[in-house]
């Protein structure tokens, strides 16, 4: 998956939580009373555009015709969230019957307001248990409140890379498994330069690329809302457990202001000039993707692992955090039943999901796919197919309002490591009052 796109997805994400929840009011309609074994023309949309995507989609679009071939599948990529949710709002012949977004934040917006159609039905009548065909997280990212109207279409996994020359340099023989290990090897192998460094061992700072609240929190295995919905970072231990993890690396490997110079001199993250593929930094978090980016850029001594846990959490290394794309119907679509036909081939069919995460080097999305035989026997990349099957890997969950919540933590955490927020408790319950306050006025 492009992360170019990903990037790009994760700012519509952002803009979408100011859409209306009853976006789709009067333009939806529940039934699906169409005969998909006749012949009909569906139109797909999805949010892939780099070449060797758009061949892996188009040559999944030829398998499910040749399955299917009285369903004629028009496709449209390089489609944002916003340009979806505009034309679902609109309705009419214009509309997509099925649709593809990377902002598995947008799920509890897409289920609540109708925008996407409910499953429930159509899994029921050929019997697809998500239970027993989908990665845990990977089901709770494509529904919300109950109503599941996405599947999980591939994914990403985050774990640990690291710069196998330096350390071997700096005589550390494996890639650390908890956090105090992970801390020593950081300042290990960090070389300061005057007021910077010739090579950095781990970016701390949340503006660090994927080294966000969000990815690291899922060490701690947190919960961000309780039973009745509302936030609990304040409550759970592992929000303020992961900030003062981070506050301890800003100090150990050379301060907040220091860090910041040094990471306004890292090339674009998904460009060759990624800190991790120049050697600026020798230990980050980051997906699956990087394994081919790095390639590409000519780097070749990256490792991949599990990211560290807390060491009060050995036992449950080898796992990380989970999101990916998803896949719906469109509740506008007259054609829902053919366009099921499409959804549950492209999420569901093992042989697809397996050649479609071959061609474009992302996590397969069913338990089936995970253990084929035919899936890519890279080293590295199975290291992020165990990641996605590690029963306490988890994911960020949907809400009303999209990824409006993460926002308002991720804000706070720039503030605290900045120094700009002092009180972690109190920083932590003010994160509370606003995310409530805020989905109360979206609902």
């Amino acid at each position: 998956m492009s992360r170019l796109t990903k990037a790009a997805a994760a700012v519509a994400a952002t803009a979408a939580i100011s859409l209306l929840a009853g976006a789709c009011t009067g333009q939806s309609t529940s039934s699906a009373n169409d005969d998909a074994s006749k012949d009909v023309t569906i139109t797909f949309w999805h949010g892939w555009s780099a070449p060797n995507e758009l061949k892996a989609i188009n040559d999944d679009i030829a398998l499910f015709e040749k399955a299917h071939p009285n369903i004629h599948v028009k496709v449209q990529g390089n489609i944002t969230d916003d340009k979806i949710n505009q034309a679902l709002r609109a309705g009419g012949d214009k509309a997509p019957d099925v649709v593809s977004s990377f902002t598995t934040d947008n799920v509890g917006q897409f289920c609540s307001s109708g925008a996407f159609a409910d499953l429930a039905p159509f899994l029921s009548r050929d019997k697809i248990d998500p239970a027993t065909t989908f990665p845990k997280p990977m089901q709770e990212y494509t529904q919300f409140q109950g109503k599941r109207c996405a599947l999980p279409l591939l994914g990403d996994a985050y774990g640990l890379y690291y710069n196998k020359k330096e350390f071997a340099a700096a005589g550390i023989t494996a890639p650390p498994k908890t956090l105090s290990e992970f801390k020593a090897d950081a300042v290990k192998l960090t070389k300061s330069s005057g007021d910077s460094y010739a090579q950095l061992g781990f970016m701390p700072d949340f503006h660090g690329y994927e080294s966000t609240p969000m990815h690291v929190a899922a060490q701690w295995g947190v919960k961000y809302f309780d039973a009745d919905g509302k936030s609990q970072v304040a409550k759970d231990p592992g929000f303020a457990a992961m900030f003062t993890w981070q506050q301890q690396m800003v100090q150990a490997l050379g301060g907040f202001a220091k860090l910041e110079k040094y990471r306004s001199t890292f090339g674009d993250e998904f460009g060759a000039k990624n800190p991790l593929q120049t050697g600026q930094v020798a230990m980050g978090i980051d997906g699956e993707w990087r394994l081919g980016m790095a390639k590409d850029a000519g780097m070749n001594d990256l490792g991949v692992a599990p990211f560290p846990v807390p060491d009060d959490q050995a036992s449950t290394y080898g796992k990380g955090y989970l999101s990916g794309t998803i896949v719906g119907v469109a509740n506008t679509s007259t054609k829902k039943n053919a366009a099921w036909e499409l959804v549950k081939f492209m999420a569901t069919d093992t042989d697809a999901v397996v050649s479609f995460a071959n061609a474009i080097h992302n996590v397969p999305s069913t338990l089936a796919a995970l253990k084929s035989p035919k899936l890519d026997p890279d080293p590295g990349f199975r290291t992020f197919i165990d990641i996605a099957q590690n029963p306490d890997s988890t994911t960020t969950p949907a809400s009303i309002n999209g990824g409006a919540y993460q926002v308002t933590l991720q804000d706070f955490g720039y503030a605290y490591e900045s120094g700009k927020a002092k009180d972690l408790q109190a920083g932590l319950k003010g994160v509370d009052s606003q995310v409530d306050k805020d989905i109360a006025q979206a609902k």
